[in-house]
């Protein structure tokens, strides 16, 4: 049996466009009863501060076919799209990016309504843009910072170093915008110009990351390694990378409260609760309190700072930190070994394994 179908009047800014949905009301958050439509209306409502922040950019669709689990139950697999598939459709751009293994692929760009509405369609949750334009995206136009809670540690932790981390920024010259991780994190962006490569605006997180770690060591670590951080935020640098993306501004997560990464203003932080944003609730506060990154790019800063302190920290022998697994190992980075596994004698100063 063919399964239902729609299609939807989508108002884009050069006009008005059809997009079918299928299984319009196949439920994609059990627990609430949200359904594959409702979905595709909340991306509708909130296109706008949604393509402020997202448009323009390489972005990588998370899809779910199978909608989210229940609470308590197994959770559906979900996968990745980066590249078109056949038979998208001519609304839908596109860009050819380089990615850390230096193969070259075309990635979807999201520039419409109606494109966001084409993503739903196809089955997709979660939007995660890369910090590049598309129009340049070999050097981003933002320093992302994700301070990730620890067993033991979660929201109402993460609030106090985001406001250090704020600070922090401030004395390298940057402004900073906050925004929920839609689970348990904090998300602290900075707008810059896009006067350097991916390499260096990670080195930029690093310098952050290691100046919050020392003015609080009890609460914020820059360790790479789990079995390091104790029950503290660790500040993930590798979000920095190239082609290592986190949810972006007004997307929904694959979770079953159906919450959503939400820009904050600074004096909200202290009482939020982060399961209060969700697909539901959005567009209200949208339409209450607006959307807190709407001048985010107003007045981009530089990263020049930073690369001053990782300098002066390099220079004091704290060097490069590990890569993520898929990258091709990098120049001074140390071994991709686990702490509690490492034989010393094994290694090069290099990092690199030594020979038999």
């Amino acid at each position: 049996m063919a399964s239902e179908r729609v299609t939807l009047t989508v108002a884009d800014t050069d006009g008005e466009r059809e997009v079918a949905l299928s299984s319009p009301n196949r439920v994609v958050w059990p627990d609430l009863g949200i359904t594959k439509a409702e979905l595709a209306e909340y991306v509708q409502l909130v296109s706008v501060p949604f393509l402020s922040a997202n448009g323009n950019r390489p972005v990588s669709l998370e899809r779910f076919r199978d909608g989210v689990g229940a609470a308590g139950g197994p959770r559906p697999e979900g996968f990745f799209s980066k590249n078109p598939p056949k038979g998208t459709p001519d609304f839908v751009d596109a860009v050819t990016v380089t990615y850390n293994s230096g193969r070259r692929h075309p990635q979807i760009v999201l520039n419409r309504t109606s494109a966001i509405v084409w993503a739903v369609q196809m089955n997709t949750i979660v939007f995660h843009p890369w910090a590049s334009l598309a129009t340049d995206s070999d050097n981003p136009v933002e320093l992302r910072i994700d301070l990730d809670p620890q067993p033991g540690t979660g929201f109402a932790e993460a609030v106090p170093a985001a406001h250090a981390l704020r600070e922090v920024l401030r004395e390298a010259g940057l402004e900073a915008f906050a925004k929920t991780s839609g689970n348990r994190g904090l998300h602290v962006f900075a707008p810059i110009e896009p006067t350097h490569e991916f390499l260096d605006v990670r080195h930029a997180v690093i310098a952050a990351g290691r100046e919050l770690e020392r003015r609080m060591p009890e609460r914020v670590t820059t360790n790479w390694w789990k079995e390091e951080r104790g029950e503290r935020l660790f500040v993930d640098f590798n979000q920095a990378n190239r082609d290592r993306t986190m949810a972006g501004a007004y997307s929904p997560r694959a979770l079953p409260g159906a919450t959503v990464a939400t820009p904050v203003h600074w004096e909200e932080l202290d009482d939020l609760d982060p399961r209060a944003f969700t697909v539901r609730s959005i567009p209200q506060r949208l339409a209450d309190v607006g959307d807190p990154w709407a001048d985010m790019q107003a007045k981009p800063g530089r990263i020049d700072t930073l690369l001053e302190w990782w300098e002066r920290d390099t220079a004091n022998g704290l060097g490069e930190l590990p890569f993520p697994p898929e990258f091709p190992k990098m120049p001074g980075e140390p071994p991709r070994v686990q702490p509690s596994k490492k034989n010393a004698a094994n290694w090069d100063a290099d990092g690199n394994p030594v020979d038999d």
